[in-house]
């Protein structure tokens, strides 16, 4: 959280996340270019690097798609999703240098425009001409876009949803780069391991995201709720842990019902930050906080602990025969609700 826009936090958690991410990545291109040398002495430094860094995206760009769904089937995995944004800021840049290299080694020595020469280059509709690096451009510029809209000056101005919408483009960009490899390979007729690993990548991204959207359809399809006088019975206050909380959906909406101190608060389950679920996170230090990154919230207003001004929506609530019953009807964001007493 930040009352104003710098750059990074460099905490000692970041700090070393990026040691070891980047560490990882030269380690990497070091021992791929090494063995493809070694298994090709003809291979010239720029196809080496083409392909050390092409494959090294890729293999980051199936991580980023990967740890979202991971973190919601295993927490170990949030310390990962914590920091996903510097892993798909890494991820562009090896890209981006990809491309470059590309452009410089067949493109940038014609008469013809080195960014136009990608999209004639290969002009037909069989394997051997389809024109695979645009694809490769176009979804370049998706990640452009995401990587340049990364800090959370661009979240705060675009607000979340229009920020979300865009990120999701990460898909798009993900379908392209497949088509991408797949024919680029077909084309450079090199080892058919790529497209082995390739397709275990897929099978891999689509597989969690199923077994995750899976647990989450059983979450908001939830159980038969007694409505009595406009408040839903969601739980025993038994069934919650202190400190923790509870996701119900109401009224087609997820919230999290908080149980801290000897009361029971009711705020919505989506963070302001990035859309994370509050209810997965602890109470920590009197306040909701975020497990996705850390933001935090007052339990009975809803707003962030001063100066911060993020708010989310509040519930009414009350307790009746140990039963927690919650008003679906939401408080406008920030509004304070006494929280029901046990």
């Amino acid at each position: 959280m930040s009352v104003s826009y710098q750059a990074v936090g460099w905490n000692a958690f970041k700090k070393k996340y990026d040691l070891l991410l980047w560490a990882g990545i030269l380690l990497y291109l070091a021992i791929f270019s090494a063995v493809g040398l070694a298994l090709n002495p003809a291979a010239t430094a720029e196809i080496l690097l083409i392909r050390a860094t092409g494959t090294a995206a890729i293999f980051l760009l199936h991580m980023i798609l990967c740890v979202g769904p991971a973190a919601r089937l295993d927490k170990r995995w949030l310390p990962v999703l914590y920091n996903r944004r510097h892993m798909g800021v890494s991820m562009f840049l090896l890209g981006l240098i990809h491309a470059v290299i590309v452009v410089l080694t067949y493109h940038a020595g014609a008469d013809l425009n080195p960014v136009l020469s990608i999209f004639v280059s290969d002009a037909g509709s069989t394997v051997g001409t389809f024109p695979f690096q645009a694809f490769g451009f176009l979804a370049l510029v998706i990640l452009f876009l995401m990587a340049a809209t990364s800090h959370d000056f661009w979240l705060a101005n675009l607000t979340a949803p229009v920020w979300k919408t865009l990120h999701m483009l990460v898909y798009v960009a993900y379908a392209f780069l497949i088509v991408h490899v797949v024919f680029g390979v077909l084309q450079s007729e090199t080892h058919p391991g790529y497209l082995a690993l390739l397709v275990v990548g897929f099978v891999l991204v689509t597989g969690l995201h199923l077994l995750s959207g899976a647990r989450e359809k059983a979450l908001d399809r939830g159980r038969d709720q007694d409505v009595a006088e406009g408040y839903v019975d969601v739980c025993h206050i038994d069934e919650i842990e202190d400190n923790r909380a509870r996701i119900v959906s109401l009224s087609g909406e997820r919230v999290a019902v908080f149980k801290y101190e000897g009361k029971i608060s009711v705020v919505s389950n989506a963070c302001q930050h990035q859309n994370g679920p509050l209810g997965e996170g602890k109470f920590v230090d009197g306040c909701i906080t975020c497990p996705w990154h850390g933001f935090q919230y007052l339990p009975e207003t809803g707003q962030s602990p001063p100066p911060f001004t993020e708010k989310i929506p509040t519930f009414n609530v009350k307790l009746e025969a140990g039963r927690i019953l919650v008003d679906p009807v939401p408080n406008p964001a920030g509004t304070r609700v006494e929280p029901a007493v046990f």
